[in-house]
């Protein structure tokens, strides 16, 4: 059995693309077989999984959905990039942007144009993840539409806390819609575990939301490396694979694996 899970959060800057970039290549290293999705128009996921240049790529997500919204036959593994980690991508770039605009238009079945495409490739994978952008567009949406779970990355920190409500709202009308949809949990990242600040925060998190949402054992410590890696195209378990951040990232694959 596949799972789809959508890394999602509506604000930026708060290590989603990273964790789906090292949760997938964690899980490939576990031995599954897994395909990762850029769903935002950044393209940010697409250029951690080793594209240089996103916006240069003749065939990404946003034909995919095009002619799926077009009623045109596809081959669902058409544009799919494999990573020399061992991880399956459909990429995805700044077309994505046009794309959402002509989702507006599209008058029956706009929120599950993503899913038509990821039930065609389920039986291929163990894992299926989905970067959102980081908006509560029609993207974002989709990507909801499509997967069984939904993982929430988020910073130690009092707007992200307060953001996150806006979040936890979106997901609850999209289960209107895909009545199957559950929390994968919430991650808390980028923290600093020696200040009060920090401490107060996931306090806050635990009153607030541990009742109805996991929130996983393990945070993503802040680190300069976990920043490096966007750039230089591989996983931390290639930059720094006995630093704090791979092992993190590895308690968290091992969390994901067990639920």
């Amino acid at each position: 059995m596949c799972k789809v899970i959508s890394v999602s959060n509506n604000k930026g800057g708060v290590a989603k693309t990273t964790t789906a970039c090292n949760l997938g290549i964690g899980l490939a290293r576990m031995g599954k077989r897994v395909l990762v999705v850029d769903a935002d128009p950044q393209g940010n996921l697409t250029t951690c999984m080793g594209v240089e240049e996103p916006d240069d790529l003749e065939y990404t997500l946003s034909d995919v959905m095009g002619k799926i919204m077009n009623d045109e036959i596809i081959d669902p593994h058409e544009g799919i990039i494999r990573n020399e980690e061992g991880v399956d991508l459909m990429p995805g770039n700044i077309d994505l942007s046009g794309l959402e605009i002509s989702l507006i238009s599209v008058m029956v079945g706009r929120e599950t144009i993503l899913k038509e495409y990821i039930d065609m490739v389920r039986e291929d994978y163990d894992y299926i993840l989905i970067d959102c952008m980081p908006s509560l567009g029609l993207l974002t949406v989709n990507a909801l539409a499509a997967a069984d779970s939904v993982l929430i990355p988020m910073q130690a920190a009092y707007l992200s806390a307060k953001g996150l409500k806006q979040l936890v709202k979106a997901v609850t009308r999209v289960q209107k819609l895909n009545p199957g949809l559950s929390y994968e949990g919430i991650l808390i990242t980028m923290v600093d575990e020696r200040t009060n600040y920090a401490k107060e925060i996931m306090k806050l998190l635990d009153e607030g939301y541990a009742k109805d949402i996991r929130i996983f054992a393990v945070r993503i410590p802040s680190s300069v490396r976990a920043s490096e890696i966007s750039a230089l195209g591989i996983s931390i378990y290639q930059h720094d694979p006995h630093g704090k951040i791979a092992t993190a990232y590895q308690s968290l694959t091992e969390e994901v694996l067990a639920s």
